[in-house]
């Protein structure tokens, strides 16, 4: 017969916190990873579909036409075969991220750190030198979202950072104090 853990009264994992630990902190760590690794295919398959997006429309005789139209039609056919996140806004952003980093896929290192979200705030940055200082900033800061949103503000076009949503107070300044400021514009 096989024994049970009451068989064992002295030998639960209480008295090895130290496995429990190792074994837990192996498994986040791999969910981490796994998250990281499908967030980085979705963000390529992004930049995949705004270059064929842009390659369709130079191929367009009446180009501002056919683009909308194009845009639309896909629109409609994602949407209908994989659901919502297909919207037309959504393409048009594939489509300014294909056109703001053309060399995308040439950068793997820095740009397999940063989510879609990164990408999308720093699509709004005009100055292609400050959008290449908060890309690598965000990635070897481990900056969220909204880190990356308070510190490119000024190069946004904000005046003043946003406010905290729960707090209503502006947030804390995330820049070590040894860093180098970014590019200005």
């Amino acid at each position: 017969m096989p024994k049970t853990p009451k068989d064992y009264p002295n030998k639960s994992l209480a008295h090895r916190p130290d496995f429990y630990d190792e074994v837990r902190a192996l498994l986040t760590q791999a969910r981490q990873k796994a998250y990281a690794s499908i967030n980085f295919a979705m963000v390529e398959a992004y930049w995949q579909i705004g270059r064929r997006i842009v390659e369709e429309e130079q191929n367009g005789k009446e180009r501002a036409d056919y683009g909308a139209f194009l845009i639309k039609e896909l629109s409609r056919q994602l949407t209908g075969e994989f659901g919502k996140g297909f919207t037309v806004a959504n393409l048009k952003n594939f489509r300014q991220f294909y056109l703001t980093f053309p060399d995308f896929q040439k950068s793997y290192a820095v740009r397999s750190l940063s989510s879609w979200s990164h990408y999308r705030l720093i699509m709004r940055v005009d100055n292609p030198k400050a959008r290449e200082y908060y890309l690598r900033e965000a990635a070897e800061q481990n900056w969220s979202t909204r880190q990356l949103e308070r510190n490119a503000a000024p190069l946004i076009g904000w005046t003043k950072p946003p406010l905290h949503p729960r707090t209503a107070a502006p947030p804390r300044d995330v820049f070590r104090a040894n860093r180098t400021p970014p590019p200005s514009c």
